[in-house]
């Protein structure tokens, strides 16, 4: 548990524009999906972003996507930590579904449950949505917990992963039903970042993909949430993308 007034940060990155994403198909746990040349652009800004926070380590999805905007961001690190691979927080298996485009999911059945109760949707021949949810929540707080006990609890650490499994991540930190989960947005290589306190998460920024992020070195918030909203922080991080 943390110190009081003390935690961990996570900085959540969703990875770069990919081919997949231009030709509007679920790309899902394919192999060999790349970032195209918009997307290297996006990772390298998120990289040029955090390049003032050093960052204490680094969790991937295994997928190729995640991968190279990690590595992308890695570079603009002056002591760079290691990358490490996290199933748990990889792209969530949409069975059939994976490949095909969207316009064609879209005359599905399913494709109504998964806007409006993503919580009871189980594609077919893959994994439920909650079920992607429990696995990646499970993932990051345990990563967290990992990185604030060997680095203290200003640590800060970043995951790279995917548009659904950081929706259902910060629904989760929001106090959001999964049914919820479609109101969040997050774009390619936008940074949302969480901390996750003693008493309850407290959710900094989201989608966020522009803006100085230098405070992340300083500010921390107390644990007890102001009475009245509270005076801000000196250096006011940004709450949503530009």
């Amino acid at each position: 548990m943390s110190r009081l007034g003390v935690m961990a940060t996570v900085i959540l990155v969703r990875h770069g524009r990919t081919t997949a994403n231009v030709a509007g198909v679920l790309a899902g746990r394919t192999a060999g999906v790349r970032l195209d040349a918009r997307g290297r652009e996006q990772a390298q800004r998120a990289g040029e972003r955090l390049a003032v926070v050093p960052l204490v380590g680094i969790v991937s999805s295994p997928l190729e996507r995640c991968r190279q905007t990690a590595q992308l961001v890695l570079s603009h690190q002056t002591d760079p930590p290691g990358i490490v691979l996290d199933k748990g927080i990889t792209e969530c298996d949409y069975g059939e579904w994976q490949g095909k485009s969207l316009k064609e999911l879209a005359a599905e059945a399913l494709w109504s449950v998964v806007q409006s109760h993503p919580s009871a949707a189980t594609f077919p021949g893959g994994e439920s949505m909650a079920a992607m949810q429990a696995r990646s929540v499970a993932a990051i707080r345990r990563h967290d917990a990992a990185f604030e006990s060997q680095h203290g609890p200003g640590a800060v650490w970043m995951a790279v992963s995917h548009g659904d499994i950081i929706k259902s991540i910060l629904a989760d930190a929001l106090g959001m039903h999964l049914d919820l989960f479609q109101r969040i947005s997050v774009g390619p290589a936008s940074v949302s970042i969480v901390r996750y306190g003693a008493r309850r998460p407290d959710i900094v920024t989201t989608n966020s993909d522009s803006g100085d992020l230098s405070w992340l070195r300083a500010v921390v918030p107390a644990e007890d949430a102001p009475v009245g909203g509270g005076a801000g922080n000196a250096e006011e991080p940004p709450t949503s993308a530009s």
